[in-house]
């Protein structure tokens, strides 16, 4: 495997099997011709037709309104088995971030309807003496719906409804490294990783918000939610080696590692994917222009 490899695996992308989701006339998602099939049956919540989907003209024109509407269409699904991991956590639908929230839908459905979430991701890491950088790793529990058992950042979470960038980076902190504010609070705004890739849940097209984290030598980082089963303490080679040469880590964590290796200077313009990985970090703004 490569860097590249990893990249790339994140770009796993079919149009044709796809159909644009719309609200208010404006495209906020792709829905996969199977799955506009199943919303058929939903006729009093969607339209669905060759075009693409789209929200009744029976279902009220506000965020609450249409919030209710989608979850009353959708729980059965997952009752059915359609949906998997239905968590009674809201996401924001909008059509990019940043622009105003047409209504809220249950996290499990994000993928299945294509529609851009937002996450936090942390890079832990700690400075010895001589300047060599350790990174901390989390391992993913086993039963975490999502790529269970694989490597993770120290910390990394979705942003759900009404919640703040900052709010959700100091809730997965707290959470996940029972890391309190004041420690979290000093995490740096590293840029953002995204990307748009057929995952077994949906299509996953994802904006990471990154932050570096430079944490004492001495302190350990505690799980406290049951999503991490232990933490490691890595000198920064073993991360690259594990992310370049094997598959231990978690899709999109591999990517947030890549970014914090080019940043820091360990992978370099010699490197002979060098410009393919840089622009491949932010292949969603690139391939859709969805984030201009």
């Amino acid at each position: 495997m490569s860097f590249l490899d990893r990249v790339r695996a994140c770009a796993v992308f079919t149009p044709s099997a796809y159909r644009p989701f719309r609200v208010d006339g404006v495209d906020v998602g792709l829905v996969a011709h199977d799955f506009a099939d199943v919303l058929r049956r939903q006729r009093d919540v969607f339209v669905v037709d060759d075009e693409g989907v789209s929200l009744s003209s029976a279902v009220p024109a506000d965020p609450d309104s249409r919030s209710e509407a989608v979850a009353r269409a959708l729980r059965p699904l997952a009752d059915a088995g359609m949906l998997r991991g239905w968590r009674d956590e809201p996401y924001e639908v909008a059509a990019r971030p940043g622009q105003p929230v047409l209504f809220t839908m249950e996290r499990a459905a994000i993928p299945r309807f294509g529609i851009i979430a937002a996450g936090i991701h942390v890079n832990g890491f700690v400075r010895g003496g001589d300047g060599a950088i350790h990174m901390w790793i989390g391992r993913r529990a086993l039963d975490k719906a999502n790529s269970p058992g694989k490597l993770d950042q120290l910390v990394g979470g979705g942003k759900p409804a009404g919640a703040s960038v900052r709010e959700t980076l100091l809730k997965e902190s707290e959470e996940e490294a029972d890391l309190p504010e004041p420690v979290a609070g000093r995490a740096k705004p590293a840029g953002a990783v995204t990307y748009r890739t057929e995952r077994s849940e949906g299509l996953r097209r994802d904006v990471l918000y990154v932050f570096d984290l430079e944490l004492p030598e001495g302190l350990v980082p505690r799980n406290t939610d049951g999503e991490i089963s232990e933490f490691y303490l890595w000198p920064l080679q073993r991360v690259l080696e594990a992310v370049r040469d094997g598959d231990e880590f978690k899709f999109n964590c591999a990517l947030v590692i890549i970014d914090f290796l080019i940043r820091h200077g360990h992978i370099g313009p010699d490197e002979p994917d060098y410009l393919d990985l840089v622009h491949g970090l932010r292949s969603l703004a690139l391939a859709e222009g969805a984030l201009r």
